[in-house]
């Protein structure tokens, strides 16, 4: 018999990638990730409002959520996404990641981490992401800077000034909340496909 899901799918938008999916445990808000007992492997996107630069005194104070993906991914493997440059790996003690890609060990727990551009998976922007594994098999990911080329930068008219504010505040300011926020299927079918190694890893 068939077991109904492969792989969990924790602190996930309600209306995303991951939802509806046949093979997919998804735990949006509603669920309480926090929670998960098991027994799958998991993806984890956790809330990163509180470990970014704009978290001023509430720096770390994600009720929870980050320490919660974190022991569940030691336990059963998968993969935590995070932005680059999240004070959650340097909160709980995990080594940063090279900008220029490749996995280094994380931690003494068996984790490992990357800096990887979803804007090479998808995403309409560079969107620089750090990723911690453990319990799986290590791919080699498209570490390539991933430049992604700025709308009407190159705009004549323009003065210096004003094309380096717009190259400075890039493709991502364009976007919206939720598109940027958004996971794209290819990297979403990436990430399930790291968490989904460690079924046999841990075997």
């Amino acid at each position: 018999m068939t077991a109904p899901f492969q792989i969990a799918a924790l602190f996930v938008m309600p209306k995303g990638a991951y939802v509806g999916h046949p093979r997919i445990d998804a735990w949006p808000e509603s669920r309480d990730a926090r929670k998960y007992a098991g027994p799958w492997p998991i993806v984890a996107h956790p809330p990163c409002e509180r470990f970014g630069r704009y978290a001023g005194p509430l720096l770390g104070q994600d009720d929870g959520c980050f320490e919660a993906a974190l022991a569940s991914v030691r336990k059963y493997g998968g993969v935590i996404e995070h932005p680059e440059g999240s004070h959650a790996w340097r909160i709980y003690g995990l080594r940063k990641p090279p900008r220029k890609g490749g996995w280094v060990p994380a931690d003494d727990r068996g984790g490992w981490t990357c800096c990887v551009a979803q804007g090479n998976y998808g995403h309409r922007a560079r969107k620089l992401t750090w990723l911690y594994v453990n319990r799986v098999v290590l791919p080699e990911l498209r570490w390539d800077a991933c430049v992604k080329r700025v709308p009407g930068a190159d705009d004549p008219s323009l003065t210096i000034e004003q094309r380096r504010r717009l190259i400075k505040t890039g493709v991502c300011q364009r976007l919206s909340k939720n598109q940027r926020a958004a996971t794209p299927i290819e990297f979403r079918n990436l990430l399930l496909s790291i968490a989904g190694s460690a079924m046999w890893v841990n075997a």
